[in-house]
């Protein structure tokens, strides 16, 4: 048995707002992202959460504290959910880490990590999940990579494949982990 999952990715960060790939670098959110967050608390707020689980990077730790924290629910950052690491071309316009995705599938962003390192390190963080908490209803709030791993791992999409499609922005997608 596994816990259902609900992603959720952080809200807007200074850096989405100039249209920049963050990667690794820790930029607050702004304050729309701010009000994103709270609105996502109230999204929720009939939802039945064991824990909330976030990246420990403050825009998604940030999204987590003012969407949750009112409610009392834990809240746990892990390292783990960190957005993949773009090495030289962090920061570098959101344009340009798109154009380059699907030949970073399994080469490594110069000095950072390819998308399938970054998912091997988010089925770290699932294969402990399923450990800690074999059943109930999580709330995970994440990055790019952090949706990435989920379809793949989750749903069994080839990385290429979801790297090449749209991956819209959609609130609470959900997934179980059935391996």
């Amino acid at each position: 048995m596994a816990p259902t999952i609900v992603f959720e990715h952080h809200a807007t960060s200074l850096d989405n707002e100039a249209g920049l790939a963050s990667g690794r670098s820790d930029v607050p959110l702004s304050a729309v992202g701010e009000r994103q967050a709270v609105e996502l608390g109230a999204r929720h707020a009939g939802t039945r959460l064991d824990v909330v689980f976030s990246s420990d990077l403050q825009r998604a730790r940030r999204t987590a504290e003012l969407a949750f924290a009112a409610r009392g629910l834990p809240i746990a950052c892990d390292e783990r959910l960190r957005e993949i690491d773009y090495g030289q071309l962090t920061c570098y316009p959101r344009a340009v880490i798109e154009a380059a995705r699907l030949r970073h599938v399994d080469t490594p962003f110069p000095g950072g990590e390819s998308y399938r390192e970054a998912t091997e390190r988010h089925a770290r963080f699932l294969a402990a999940l399923a450990q800690r908490l074999p059943r109930g209803r999580v709330l995970v709030i994440g990055h790019y990579a952090t949706l990435v791993a989920f379809e793949h791992l989750l749903r069994g999409r080839p990385l290429a494949e979801i790297l090449a499609a749209a991956m819209p922005w959609q609130p609470g997608r959900e997934y179980r982990d059935d391996r």
